[in-house]
């Protein structure tokens, strides 16, 4: 069973970056979402990656500030986001679903996802 990992969360002003990651055994074979959901918010997707890198889908709100890869060598998929806003503010989980998809309707469609990881929360406030 794949276990997911998340880390990299914390504090940080506006403006400002983090670097999340989501680890575990075997992750390459698998399409990875980064997900977040805020207090009495949905759960909504913010990129997603194909296996090996095959593609990329992102959310309107966070394209040239967040940017999602894979390092193979560490079965890890990283988030690195820049330019913080209050708004990106939201428990961060990582997801993979058996499908192996990474399209815009399955970043759109959380439901689609049958592994998750614990999450890891992000504040962004001065």
């Amino acid at each position: 069973q794949l276990q997911l990992v998340e880390s990299g969360g914390g504090w940080v002003q506006p403006g400002g970056s983090l670097r999340l990651s989501c680890a575990a055994s075997g992750l390459d074979h698998y399409a990875v979402a980064w997900f977040r959901q805020a207090p009495g918010k949905e759960r909504e997707g913010v990129a997603s990656i194909g296996k090996g890198g095959i593609g990329t889908n992102y959310r309107f709100s966070v394209r040239g500030r967040f940017t999602i890869s894979r390092d193979s060598a560490e079965n890890t998929v990283l988030l690195q986001m820049n330019d913080l806003k209050p708004d990106d503010s939201a428990v961060y989980y990582c997801a993979t679903n058996g499908a192996g998809a990474w399209s815009s309707y399955y970043l759109n469609h959380p439901e689609q996802y049958d592994t998750w990881g614990q999450g890891t929360q992000v504040t962004v406030s001065s």
